[in-house]
């Protein structure tokens, strides 16, 4: 089981090589995510909580091991982890997975949402892997549960030993009043190619 009741910059290595499995919509898809961003609330003028809560993101100030589902520029949806104690606002969003089952699925769920060419870019970039697993809005607020559980999606470690991490600045957040290069806050699996953003 992976302790999601730590800060982000803690939590989010330790995501690397974990399964998570959504069974939205009655079918099933798992990933093995690959690359990750931390995000620090009030400690982190990139993340959505700096300023305090809203009614938008409410569900990261809530307790860990829910889902915070926003929509980015209006157009594609992206997920995160929430994680640490309740009250502070910490949360991990998932950039990159390689899907390992519901292959079939993940292809309809693509090929409906945009051009895809490969298996490897699937899940490559947090939108696609929001497209995947089926997130949207909807899901804002979702509890991961446990395999075997009721619930719609669950988290569960992966075998990562002896695969190289990477980490380096997150991307695309140069609006956020911050150097990004100072926060070398997105982690991945270095020889993966699923990662999708640079190495």
């Amino acid at each position: 089981m992976i302790d999601l009741d730590r800060r982000a910059l803690q939590v989010a290595p330790d995501l690397l090589g974990a399964h998570l499995t959504s069974r939205i919509g009655g079918e099933q898809v798992t990933v093995r995510i690959v690359e990750v961003e931390a995000y620090e609330g009030a400690d982190d003028p990139a993340s959505h909580a700096f300023r305090g809560e809203r009614p938008r993101n409410r569900v990261m100030f809530g307790p860990p091991g829910h889902l915070y589902v926003y929509r980015h520029m209006g157009l594609h949806h992206c997920t995160n982890v929430v994680v640490g104690p309740e009250g502070i606002a910490s949360a991990v969003l998932l950039r990159g997975a390689q899907v390992i089952d519901g292959l079939d699925v993940a292809w309809r769920r693509r090929l409906a949402a945009g051009v895809c060419r490969t298996d490897r870019d699937l899940a490559r970039g947090p939108a696609r892997l929001a497209v995947v697993l089926g997130l949207t809005r909807d899901h804002d607020g979702v509890a991961l549960g446990s395999a075997g559980s009721a619930a719609s999606l669950w988290l569960e470690p992966g075998p990562t030993a002896g695969e190289p991490v990477a980490s380096g600045p997150r991307i695309g957040i140069a609006g956020a009043g911050e150097d990004a290069a100072s926060r070398p806050w997105r982690f991945w699996l270095a020889d993966d190619p699923h990662v999708s953003g640079r190495r």
